[in-house]
């Protein structure tokens, strides 16, 4: 059934493939741009993954005009203001964030201070308050997770006052993201199930909270059969080009899909257990998605089951009949955990992080009730549900 209204959209422009690096220099060129600053992070320079960008502009009019490669895991304003001073003093034109989650964050702040000038990035917080479009801005993520490259928010801590500061605003999008194998090659399997496991988790919230709408749906489907289909061939082979490449594509459609339909409680639960427990997101996400599901599935089991198909395949969808679908992609998803816990370790239960006592779920269910993801799920939850399902992930 047609949703009676909805928007989408999706500015960013998708370069991909096995040599897509070596567009760069003429995207920036078209852009007007000629001299970009990188902003990544020590892990990211020390792998060697910025050696195939650096080639990519030798033959080139354009070229490097700087390398910001202080992130930490958890960027602050601190950071940003630093890469901005360097930004200035090379007298850069662009920008371009080689890495993950914190190094992308980085880079749409830093680009908010290039644009604006000053060192103040507060008066930006919050959601549409930047005035105009900013400098011309590449990503080129070198994990296959958080979507970043094609989401319009931000997120820096302040350390001083122990907050995060949220940005939003569809001028924070990237110009392009650039997909290449090469830049995951080197991501060791916990990080790599653990960053599939975030894509997956995005899709299947995208497809399954009240939100999602047609065009949505077909981005979070597609993310997931790719996840599902590709995440053991890589574990198995860490060298698969072909294997690695799709599931670049899967975090980048599965970013797509839940930038315009939203995530829902298994996302607020993560956002408060990694506030209070310092976990990764993935990490989070990956614990919490078949608890939720099954909190969820008197609501919208038919969504659920619909996500059999290209979570399992054609030939377990069709030998399940329609009424334990639902069941049957919830059992599917505890199978694929059981085996990343077998191969790499990720936990699947609170108890297993070794981080996380069982006196801190009050304070999580506080926080997850508090969370802006909770408004999109399918079911309402009280803080006495949140913390029933906090213990079912015990």
């Amino acid at each position: 059934m047609a949703k009676p209204y909805y928007e989408f959209f999706c500015p960013v422009k998708i370069i991909a493939g096995h040599a897509a690096l070596e567009h760069i220099p003429f995207e920036l060129a078209t852009l007007g741009a000629k001299r970009p600053l990188i902003i990544t992070d020590k892990g990211v320079r020390t792998n060697g993954l910025l050696a195939p960008i650096e080639a990519a502009f030798i033959t080139a009019e354009v070229e490097i005009g700087a390398i910001f490669d202080e992130v930490p895991p958890d960027s602050s304003l601190d950071t940003v203001r630093l890469a901005a001073a360097l930004y200035r003093e090379h007298q850069c034109d662009a920008l371009i964030a080689v890495g993950g989650g914190s190094v992308i964050d980085t880079a749409k702040a830093t680009n908010i201070l290039v644009t604006e000038g000053g060192d103040d990035l507060l008066k930006y917080s919050g959601a549409h308050n930047l005035p105009k479009p900013l400098k011309p801005f590449f990503v080129i993520p070198t994990t296959s997770g958080t979507g970043s490259e094609v989401t319009m928010v931000a997120v820096v801590s302040d350390p001083e006052k122990s907050v995060k500061i949220a940005f939003a605003s569809y001028y924070l999008m990237p110009h392009a993201a650039i997909l290449d194998p090469r830049m995951t090659m080197t991501l060791p399997p916990h990080l790599t199930a653990m960053t599939a496991m975030d894509a997956m988790t995005h899709a299947i919230e995208a497809y399954t909270c009240m939100a999602a709408n047609p065009l949505s749906d077909a981005y979070a489907t597609a993310a997931i059969k790719k996840v599902s289909q590709n995440l053991f061939k890589v574990l198995d082979n860490p060298k698969d080009h072909e294997a690695r490449l799709e599931l670049a594509q899967a975090s980048t459609m599965a970013g797509i899909a839940f930038s315009n339909s939203m995530v829902g409680l298994v996302h607020s639960l993560g956002h408060a257990l990694g506030a209070v427990a310092h976990l990764p997101h993935g990490l989070c996400m990956n614990l919490f998605l078949p608890y939720v599901l099954e909190y969820n599935q008197e609501i919208n089991g038919q969504k659920i089951a619909d996500l059999l198909l290209p979570l399992a395949g054609s030939e377990i969808y069709a030998q399940t009949p329609a009424s334990e679908r639902a069941e049957k992609t919830i059992d599917t998803l505890y199978k694929i955990r059981n085996q990343l816990y077998a191969r790499t370790k990720l936990p699947r239960t609170l108890s297993e992080t070794g981080k996380v006592q069982e006196t801190q779920f009050d304070e999580i269910a506080e926080k997850a009730l508090n969370d802006g993801s909770i408004i999109y799920n399918p079911k309402e939850a009280s803080l006495e549900q949140l913390k029933k399902i906090l213990q079912k992930a015990w």
